[in-house]
C-alpha cells in the first residue's frame, strides 16, 4: 500500500541574501564576521518581525539572544552551505539538491582576452569595461560613454557572472537579451554560472539606475535536481522570480518573472490559486539587490518588516495539506567591507496550519536538506541531503 503524502502543495520562499552568521570557512572567502541579519538588527532600532518570530526565527542558533517568543508555532533551524561558493546559483541549486563540489570560476581581474575576443566576434560589439565592479559603480564610471558610443558594458563581480549593461533607449531589450544569449553559449565551456542582462535608464551618471527588466541566462544544473524529479512525476513546479533563470528553465512547468518583492508576493498567491499539487518556488530579490549590495541596512530591515506583514496573507491561503518553507541562498551583509555576497548560514523556517509547538532542527549539514524533505514528501528520489519531514508533524 502506498503511503499518502503528508502535503499536496509546498511553498518554498528564498529571501535572497538573508544570511544569519558567518560559516566556519567564511574567512577563506574574505567574510570573517559576516552576519547579515544580526547587523541589520543592530542598525534598525525597534525592528519588528512578529510573524517570523512566531515561526521561530529568534530561536535559531546564533539568533536566540535577540527577542524571545513565548508561543512558537513552527519548525526552525539554520542551514550550512556545503557547496563551494556563495552566490545565488550555488545556493539555489543546493536547496534543490544539486551540490557543487567545485566552485564556479570567478574573474577578479576581468575576463581573459580569449573570452572578450569571442564575445566581440560573435556579437559584433566592442565591449566597454571588462572590470570587476558593483552595478552602481560601473554605471557611474561607464554609463555616459556607453550612451555616446552604444558599446555594451561588460563587467563581473566576486560571483561567477558575466554581466552586460545597456541603456534601454540606446540598445533595445531584445538586442541586449540576444547578445546575452550568445554570450551564454560561448561561456558554457568555461562553466561561468550566469550571464546577466542589466538594462538601465537615466540621463547622466548621477541618475542612471537599473530597471526591473534584468534577465539571467544560467548554466544548466550539473545533475538532476528536485525540480526535475517533481516534473518527471507529473507534478507542477511554478518558479516565481528568477527561479527559472537560475535553473536554465529545467524542471519548471510555469515560470513567472517579477519586478520585485511585492510583485513576487502577489504572484506567489496567484500561483497557489491554480495549483492542486506540486511546488511554488519563489525568490524575493529585493533584500539582496536593493539593500545588501547597496549597503543599506535600514532599507534591508524595512524590507523584512514588509515581508513579515505580508506573511499572514500567505498563511491564510494555505490549508491543512500545504507546507510553507522559508530560507535564503547566501548572505549579503550590508555593513561588511564590500558590496558582494557573504558566506553565511541561512535560516530555515517551516510551518503548516496544523502545526503544534515549535521544534528546533538545530544546524543542518546542508541546504540540500530542503530538497530531501520535499522529495520525501512526494515519495520521490532524494537527490542529496537529509529529510526532516518526520519532524513537521
Amino acid at each position: 500500500m502506498t503511503l499518502r503524502r503528508p502535503f499536496d502543495r509546498v511553498v518554498l520562499i528564498t529571501l535572497d541574501g538573508l544570511g544569519i552568521g558567518a560559516l566556519p570557512d567564511a574567512a577563506a572567502y574574505g567574510d570573517a564576521g559576516a552576519a547579515t541579519l544580526q547587523h541589520v538588527l543592530a542598525a534598525c532600532s525597534g525592528l519588528s518581525l512578529p510573524n517570523l518570530a512566531a515561526m521561530g526565527l529568534w530561536e535559531i542558533p546564533g539568533l536566540a539572544s535577540h527577542a524571545a517568543q513565548a508561543d512558537i508555532r513552527g519548525v526552525f533551524g539554520r542551514l550550512q552551505e556545503r557547496a563551494a561558493g556563495k552566490d545565488s546559483t550555488a545556493g539555489h541549486w543546493e536547496l534543490a539538491g544539486v551540490v557543487l563540489t567545485e566552485p564556479l570560476p570567478t574573474f577578479p581581474h576581468g575576463f581573459p582576452a580569449e573570452i572578450i575576443d569571442a564575445f566581440r566576434e560573435a556579437t559584433g560589439y566592442e565591449p566597454l569595461g571588462n572590470v570587476p565592479a558593483s552595478g552602481t559603480e560601473v554605471l557611474r564610471l561607464l554609463g555616459e560613454e556607453h550612451c555616446r558610443t552604444g558599446r555594451p558594458i561588460v563587467y563581473t563581480s566576486v560571483d561567477s557572472v558575466f554581466q552586460v549593461a545597456a541603456h534601454e533607449e540606446v540598445m533595445s531589450l531584445a538586442e541586449l537579451y540576444r547578445i546575452c544569449r550568445i554570450a551564454r553559449s560561448l561561456l558554457d565551456p568555461w562553466r561561468i554560472g550566469r550571464v546577466i542582462a542589466r538594462p538601465f535608464l537615466g540621463t547622466s551618471s548621477d541618475t542612471f539606475s537599473r530597471t526591473p527588466r534584468r534577465h539571467d541566462f544560467s548554466l544548466a544544473p550539473t545533475a538532476p535536481s528536485l525540480l526535475d524529479h517533481l516534473c518527471d512525476a507529473g507534478l507542477d513546479v511554478v518558479g516565481v522570480g528568477k527561479i527559472s533563470d537560475l535553473f536554465a528553465g529545467r524542471g519548471i512547468t510555469r515560470a513567472i518573472s517579477t519586478r520585485g518583492n511585492e510583485h513576487g508576493q502577489e504572484e506567489t498567491l496567484r500561483a497557489l490559486e491554480g495549483l492542486s499539487s506540486g511546488l511554488v518556488f519563489t525568490n524575493l530579490i529585493d533584500f539582496d539587490m536593493l539593500y545588501g549590495h547597496r549597503q543599506d541596512p535600514s532599507g534591508f530591515g524595512a524590507c523584512l518588516e514588509r515581508f513579515d506583514a505580508w506573511l499572514p496573507c500567505l498563511q491564510a491561503c494555505l490549508g491543512a495539506r500545504d507546507l510553507l518553507l522559508i530560507t535564503a541562498d547566501h548572505g549579503c551583509d550590508p555593513v561588511g567591507p564590500g558590496t558582494d555576497h557573504t558566506r553565511e548560514y541561512v535560516p530555515l523556517l517551516a510551518w503548516h496550519p496544523q502545526m503544534g509547538r515549535g521544534i528546533s532542527l538545530g544546524t543542518r549539514a546542508s541546504m540540500a536538506d530542503v530538497a530531501a524533505t520535499v522529495a520525501d514528501n512526494f515519495r520521490l528520489p532524494i537527490p542529496a541531503g537529509e529529510s526532516f519531514l518526520s519532524l513537521l508533524g
